[in-house]
């Protein structure tokens, strides 16, 4: 990757991995820090990486940056924490995307993570696995379980609307 490549690299992808982190961390300034950190680490190693592979090494570093961060912060989070709701709010309640983020929040880390990536980021399941390091099947599984929660706490769309 030549300076060029980087400089694209970070018009391109800066706003992206930060909405990525700040989803996940809830922190503007920690999101930031991150960012920062993951493209001193690309710089750090653009000798070795691609150009074309640039989006995908920066967002596989930042998560690894944010998964480092949050087990030196201790805030993981089980599974088995995570309370399932009937409904989680009265009808008539029709701010769907505060309730949405609401649900997102109670994920657990690895749940979020690839949620995230999957629908708001839009990468697909195997640029998934390689930016976590999980299988394929894996990521599969995590978003089949955090979509089956969020459609247990959310409640059916008449609750909502």
């Amino acid at each position: 990757m030549n300076i060029n490549e980087y400089n694209r690299c970070v018009d391109d992808h800066a706003d992206g991995l930060y909405r990525f982190l700040l989803k996940n961390i809830k922190d503007e300034d920690v999101a930031r820090d991150l960012v920062q950190e993951s493209f001193m680490k690309l710089w750090e190693k653009r000798k070795n990486v691609e150009g074309i592979k640039g989006k995908s090494y920066l967002f596989t570093t930042g998560y690894h940056t944010m998964i480092d961060h949050i087990r030196k912060n201790k805030k993981n989070s089980a599974f088995e924490t995570v309370e399932y709701k009937q409904e989680s709010y009265e009808a008539g309640y029709s701010d769907l995307k505060e309730i949405l983020n609401e649900a997102v929040d109670k994920l657990p880390a690895d749940q979020k993570s690839v949620v995230l990536l999957r629908d708001y980021e839009g990468y697909s399941y195997k640029e998934i696995a390689q930016i976590t390091g999980l299988t394929e099947s894996q990521v599969k599984v995590y978003i089949y379980r955090a979509r089956l929660f969020l459609k247990k706490y959310i409640g059916s769309p008449e609750m909502v609307i």
